[in-house]
Parts: structure tokens; C-alpha cells; sequence
């Protein structure tokens, strides 16, 4: 396993210089920083929003091919983390907006021995308020095509701050690949995350991560958007604004990806997600939101076996 520790952070996905090269098959262990730049001891050592480790160089990797990330472990390192308290103005009807607030910061207190985390300082009539601590990776991606360099606080097909609870350990994602070596980035690490991050922030802190590079050479077909499994789903993710836009990106993906990997006709593929597939939602927050298409292994295998 190679050990990685970062000196420098980015708050774009682009083509910047290689900052570790590694080999497909490789395991990297690496330090991440909250989406403010404070790390496991509480010091600041970049800047918001959401700074990036990376960009790793896989060798090999060429546009047209596909890099897969499985995330073996995610760990939190310290026990404090901060979110925000408002909804978003734009996700509440725009005549409810006047009686929001400007937004500020909550306090969190990560409690490992029992596995939650506990908001200092709940508003009344709220007492406690703990939620069971649920590692999630809030971005991840890589360098866009034709040289640009796009801020993390949102995403596209290169992937980057997709903020889908469902990115934790266990998980592993194909990324399209648009410049030599890839360049694979991460950050922003939580300890939980509601699905949307409707507030702008998850419990945001600092963690580790374990993680797999893989690459799939010369595949016939160059996938548009990031596709993803565990052991029990097949995920296709859009990044896009309107939703109903990241929507259809999500879900042409997922039948895309059901007619080239598995055999079947365009209307079997309808046929088999028409009553069986499921939607999330990631990042509702900035300037393209994510949208998440799902579909169980189990009901494929069932639907092809004799």
C-alpha cells in the first residue's frame, strides 16, 4: 500500500501537475481536509471550498479509457465537525424565503466510542440531537476536457463535488478518463450527510482514505457519465442543471450501460427499469445538481437467468 501525504490542495478539477503517480491495481492511503482546509489537528492548511488532494496520475491511462476507484475505508480522524443550520433559499418556495435567515454554523461533537455525533448547542425546543456517524466522501473526480479547470464546488461528467450519500466504503466508481494519466482528485470528506446536503454542508471534517485505482483500456464504448457498484446496486450518476436534466443524464446512462455490459435490446432494458429502478439525489446546492439512477443486481441476474 503506498502512503500519501499531501502538501498541496486544489479548488479545481483540472489539469494540474501530477501530484503522485500510481500504477492500476495500487492501493493509496490518503489525508483529506474539511471542506473550510482544517485538518486532523485543526489547523488550517488550505483554503474553502472543498480543497482537493491530487490529482494522482494512473499510468497508462488514456482519454477514451475508464478509471475505477473503489474505496476500501474511510475514517474520520478527529472529533469535532461543523455544518450549517439553513435550507438552501432556492429548494423552499420562493415565498418562504424571506423568513430564513442568513445561515451560520453548527457545532458537532464526534463521539467514536458510540458511534454518533452530537450537536452542540441544538436550537430550542431541540434537546439532544445525535445522528449514528456514516463516513461519506463528498467529492471526487477528474480533470474536465480541453483544458479546463472547473471550481469544486460543483460537478459534471468529470465527477467532482457530487455530494451522493451513497459515496462511501464499499463503493466503487467508474470515472471517465479525458487526459492522459486521468487525474484523479478528492476531498471533502463527512462524518454524515443527509441525501441532497440541502443546507450547503454536511457534518463537514477531516478524514482518511484507503483507496483502489483500477483501469479498463480500450472499452469500445467511452461512457458519458459516472457509473458505480457495491455488492447490491448498479448506480448512474447526472450532473446537470435543471434536475429533470440530471435526471435523464442518470437514467440514459443506466440503460446504456445495461445494453453494452449485458446484452440486452433497448426495450428490454426499458422493460427491466421500468418497475425496479430507483432514484437519490446528491448535490442540490450548486451550480449543477446530481442525480442518481439505481438498479438491483439481484433483479438483473433474476431477469437473465434460464
Amino acid at each position: 500500500m503506498k502512503s500519501f501525504i499531501p502538501t498541496i490542495y486544489y479548488n479545481t478539477f483540472g489539469s494540474h501537475p501530477a501530484a503522485c503517480k500510481v500504477k492500476p491495481g495500487e492501493v493509496i492511503h490518503t489525508y483529506l481536509v474539511d471542506a473550510h482546509g482544517f485538518d486532523k489537528d485543526g489547523k488550517q492548511v488550505s483554503q474553502s471550498p472543498n480543497p482537493q488532494v491530487g490529482p494522482f496520475y494512473v499510468e497508462g491511462a488514456e482519454p477514451g479509457d475508464r478509471l475505477v476507484v473503489k474505496l476500501l475505508n474511510i475514517t474520520l480522524n478527529r472529533r469535532d465537525g461543523w455544518s450549517y443550520d439553513m435550507l438552501r433559499p432556492h429548494l423552499v418556495e420562493a415565498a418562504f424565503c424571506q423568513h430564513l435567515p442568513e445561515r451560520t454554523q453548527n457545532f458537532w461533537e464526534i463521539d467514536f466510542e458510540h458511534n454518533k455525533v452530537i450537536l452542540k448547542n441544538p436550537p430550542k425546543p431541540l434537546k439532544r440531537v445525535e445522528v449514528p456517524i456514516r463516513p461519506v466522501l463528498g467529492c471526487l473526480g477528474v480533470a474536465p476536457e480541453r483544458g479546463e479547470a472547473i471550481t469544486t464546488y460543483t460537478c459534471g461528467n468529470f465527477g467532482g463535488n457530487m455530494d451522493y450519500y451513497g459515496m462511501v466504503e464499499g463503493m466503487t466508481i467508474y470515472l471517465p478518463v479525458f487526459v492522459p494519466g486521468g487525474l484523479l482528485f478528492m476531498g471533502d470528506g463527512h462524518a454524515v450527510q443527509s441525501q441532497g446536503e440541502v443546507t450547503g454542508a454536511g457534518l463537514e471534517t477531516s478524514c482518511e482514505v484507503t483507496f483502489e485505482v483500477g483501469l479498463v483500456k480500450n472499452n469500445p464504448v467511452h461512457i458519458r457519465w459516472l457509473r458505480g457498484e457495491d455488492k447490491t446496486y448498479l448506480y448512474t450518476i447526472g450532473n446537470a442543471r435543471p434536475l429533470d436534466l440530471a435526471v435523464q443524464c442518470a437514467t440514459t446512462e443506466m440503460v446504456r450501460w445495461l445494453m453494452e455490459d449485458y446484452g440486452l435490446s433497448l426495450e428490454a432494458a426499458n422493460v427491466l427499469m421500468s418497475q425496479s429502478v430507483e432514484y437519490e439525489m446528491g448535490n442540490l446546492v450548486s451550480s449543477n445538481f446530481t442525480a442518481v439512477c439505481k438498479l438491483s443486481k439481484s433483479i438483473i441476474r433474476d431477469a437473465l437467468a434460464d
